[in-house]
């Protein structure tokens, strides 16, 4: 545990501002619909790949569609995963950059300590995944179990988590965007086998025009789509995964308004556009070809459970994760000599740090990158596994802190006077 707690100790997870609780609760909103949309996708594909009528849901995964002449000619499972999921991480880019230049995120002490929990998280899960399947014929897996789903895990703290402190579920949030981020980085480095440099340099050229288009405050889709699409498919031609588009065309839009250079820019705009359609179409679309997997009854379960790979996948997600979040979390801690803000204890970060288990989306299509689609069978069942563990630990947790947290919760939303702004954000400067 830190120190001694002094009067001018820094505080962890302090109350945001009131922008920035707005905000999230907005997004929390959207991702409730997203989140369980995603479900229902996984759902609907387990289901029919243990049915009879099994061979017709890969036959429809195999189907292909698009232009031969541009080698675009790829399965509806490809598409999901390389097309829809550039959506997905076009959102986390955009949510990302506006976190640090115009969110609370932007103190570098709010920052420091997501950051260096998500960075904790990605590392002691690999770790564990390495320990358990071993390096040999397994090491490709070691990033499947370091990625938190956001739209999966957003949905379970909308439902379990409504009484809990803002500065909570914002931790949560950054968290899993910077995970995000980290998982894309990892995708690029480490899972593209062959690098075809000039169609990646030559993506450059539309990521430019897009970057002065949107700089310039042009919205209008039909002026940045051609160029959005030559980005991806130039990253697609380059062997690098087709998702780090999204990314990079995120990384050129301006958060700030180009009028005075306050308020909300064009970044808030696409982002708004473009969430509904991630957490509404792209990922479950993704999920219901992704999640599809025969588990051969009780026995087959229990039998691929206990496999090396998908023994170290489920480990990582329950044991390396909320380990390495909260070792980060704590060491930032006991450098600073800070403590945790009024109200909250450990436990809270133990119940945050076990939903960031849930490694849904980005597990996946690691678990594809690395061992193929044929190969990554046991790989879906132990991410499937291991997040719903992780989703069901953390209800269990945070449910107990929840009557703790009402009071705070309460005093976060009384609004006496009626202006639309909680008295506690006015009274703390927050607003």
């Amino acid at each position: 545990m830190p120190g001694t707690p002094t009067r001018n100790a820094p505080r962890l997870l302090r109350r945001s501002s009131w922008p920035e609780a707005r905000r999230i609760a907005d997004i929390l909103r959207k991702e409730t619909i997203g989140g369980a949309l995603l479900l229902a996708a996984a759902l609907a594909a387990l289901i029919w790949a243990n049915s009879p009528w099994a061979q017709t849901y890969q036959e429809l995964r195999a189907i292909e569609v698009g232009p031969a002449a541009l080698h675009l000619n790829l399965d509806l499972a490809t598409w999901a995963a390389d097309g829809l999921l550039a959506i997905f991480f076009f959102v986390a880019g955009l949510e990302l950059k506006r976190e640090f230049v115009a969110g609370d995120l932007r103190d570098p002490w709010r920052a420091a300590v997501p950051v260096a929990a998500a960075f904790g998280g990605v590392v002691v899960p690999a770790l564990v995944y390495l320990a358990i399947a071993g390096p040999a014929g397994a090491g490709e897996g070691w990033a499947i179990p370091t990625a938190t789903d956001i739209a999966f895990a957003l949905a379970v703290l909308a439902v379990i988590g409504r009484s809990l402190p803002d500065a909570l579920r914002t931790f949560l949030l950054t968290l899993a965007v910077v995970d995000d981020l980290i998982a894309i980085v990892v995708i690029a480095v480490f899972y593209t086998s062959h690098l075809a440099v000039l169609p990646l340099l030559g993506a450059l050229v539309p990521l430019a025009v897009f970057g002065a288009l949107v700089q310039r405050g042009v919205r209008a889709w039909w002026l940045l789509l051609p160029p959005a699409l030559a980005t991806w498919g130039l990253v697609h031609a380059s062997g690098v995964h087709a998702t780090v588009a999204g990314v990079l065309l995120a990384l050129t839009v301006p958060v700030l308004s180009r009028k005075n250079g306050h308020g909300a820019g064009p970044a808030e705009h696409f982002e708004h556009r473009f969430r509904p359609i991630s957490a509404g179409i792209a990922v479950p679309v993704f999920a219901f070809f992704s999640a599809g997997v025969a588990l051969g009854g009780l026995s087959g379960l229990a039998g691929t459970l206990t496999e090396p790979v998908a023994a170290g996948i489920v480990a990582g997600l329950l044991v390396g994760k909320p380990l390495g979040i909260l070792a980060a979390t704590w060491l930032v801690a006991r450098f600073t000599r800070a403590t945790l803000a009024e109200g909250l204890a450990w436990i809270d970060l133990l119940g945050l740090a076990v939903l960031g288990g849930i490694g849904f989306t980005v597990s996946l299509l690691i678990g594809e990158l690395a061992f193929g689609a044929a190969g990554a069978e046991p790989v879906k069942v132990a991410v499937l596994a291991g997040s719903l563990a992780a989703a069901l630990f953390a209800t269990v947790i945070l449910r107990l802190r929840a009557r703790a947290h009402r009071r705070v919760h309460e005093a976060e939303s009384a609004d006496a006077d009626g202006d639309g702004v909680p008295d506690v954000y006015q009274s703390s400067g927050l607003n």
